[in-house]
């Protein structure tokens, strides 16, 4: 297999990788601290410790609006013991008939990407800010996230990925800082509590524009190394 994927990406030159920035010094503790800005722990389901419990919990929330519009919670699906963990915004009409998340046209395109770049989907965990979809794909409220991102807090801490990866800008303003700028940010690494934290692209946005796809391949390919690291 080819590193460039030309069908999918085009010809792509190789980009040199960005400088990374440094893990920061987290020191031993027993006292749990938020990963996500804005979030209190105490919000962020502590009691719950194992994945399935807070699982069945999710399926059952209606803290916000949305529970009642969609036909079911898309919690999230994949390898709970993957070492990558890919967040995205939340789910469309596919994905709240099938119950998974990224099914339709950008779960395809997504996908592809993940099988050029040398990782399969059934090694990765996916989910996304906003368990329930939004009426008619609009995006979540600011009200909706601030209740739901405790669920991707919880995710976060029981499933202890080593390398987030943010699809788009909500991603990106809910796990690395809420003022980020998706086409600032991306391609470069963050790292809170030891995870490495990368921003790129959502598969949506290459849809609409193919201009994307030479950047967002360049932010794989530096996934890719990490993961395989």
């Amino acid at each position: 297999m080819t590193t460039e994927q030309p069908n999918l990406f085009g010809d792509i030159e190789e980009a040199p990788r960005e400088n990374r920035w440094p893990d920061e010094k987290v020191e031993e503790t027993n006292t749990l601290l938020n990963f996500l800005p804005l979030v209190k722990i105490e919000d962020a389901y502590p009691e719950k410790d194992d994945y399935e419990k807070l699982w069945q919990a999710g399926r059952e929330c209606h803290k916000c609006r949305l529970r009642s519009t969609c036909q079911q919670v898309v919690f999230g699906a994949g390898n709970m013991q993957s070492k990558i963990m890919l967040v995205g915004e939340g789910p469309g009409k596919d994905e709240d008939i099938q119950g998974l998340p990224f099914v339709g046209r950008a779960g395809q395109l997504l996908d592809k990407i993940l099988q050029a770049a040398e990782i399969p989907r059934p090694e990765v965990f996916i989910t996304n800010v906003v368990k329930c979809r939004p009426p008619g794909n609009r995006l979540p409220n600011p009200d909706e996230v601030k209740v739901c991102r405790n669920w991707l807090e919880a995710q976060i801490r029981i499933l202890k990925p080593q390398i987030i990866v943010c699809l788009g800008a909500m991603a990106s303003q809910t796990i690395i800082d809420p003022k980020a700028a998706i086409s600032k940010i991306r391609g470069r690494w963050f790292s809170r509590q030891g995870i490495k934290i990368m921003a790129t692209f959502h598969p949506a946005a290459l849809l609409r524009n193919e201009s994307y796809k030479k950047p967002t391949w360049e932010d794989f390919k530096q996934i890719r190394d990490e993961y395989k690291r």
